[in-house]
């Protein structure tokens, strides 16, 4: 329970740096609701973290109706990471990095800190959460049902970010998914 706890601090802390402190300054996006949220803040310049909460309360009334033991451990994940994207927010200034670097230090970051948290069986719900509940309804890959929802926000951030940010924002997310990938499985 405490190793539980303690990822979900310092992976939400990892998550908050990375957005706040690369992606942000640099105009990227990241998959799922965070990148949702994000396109919501270029968009209108509302908070990101309580854009992800707010955005993520239809599918956890979901997850809460269905998936029951996954909500629990992932509202936790939600409402800690939402909590830090938004306090740590005058990390924004902060660092002066390139597009380039951005994405890898930003995609490092944060990969790091969703996957301690996914290797603790939580996570910030989300789309995660969504693309769960829609793989068991419809037996589809949940790896693939992730990356279709996911390809589907980045299409949509195409209509905030210029051709340089999108590339970038796709190596972002591919750091992202790699690097969670490795912390998860190790």
């Amino acid at each position: 329970m405490f190793e539980k706890f303690f990822a979900t601090m310092v992976g939400s802390l990892l998550l908050g740096i990375g957005v706040n402190g690369f992606f942000i300054p640099n105009h990227l996006i990241d998959g799922g609701i965070l990148g949702i949220a994000l396109i919501i803040y270029y968009f209108f310049k509302f908070q990101t973290g309580l854009s992800m909460i707010v955005l993520s309360l239809p599918i956890c009334i979901l997850a809460l109706l269905k998936e029951k033991a996954y909500f629990l451990s992932s509202i936790q994940g939600l409402l800690v990471s939402s909590l830090f994207i938004d306090l740590l927010a005058p990390l924004r200034d902060e660092f002066s990095v390139s597009s380039l670097t951005g994405a890898l230090v930003g995609g490092i970051i944060i990969g790091i800190g969703v996957g301690l948290m996914l290797r603790h069986k939580t996570s910030t719900g989300g789309t995660d959460l969504l693309a769960k509940l829609i793989s068991r309804r419809f037996s589809i890959n949940l790896a693939l049902t992730i990356i279709c929802i996911d390809g589907l926000i980045v299409l949509a951030g195409f209509t905030v970010l210029d051709v340089h940010h999108f590339l970038y924002s796709c190596l972002a997310i591919v750091t992202v998914g790699i690097i969670t990938s490795l912390i998860e499985g190790y």
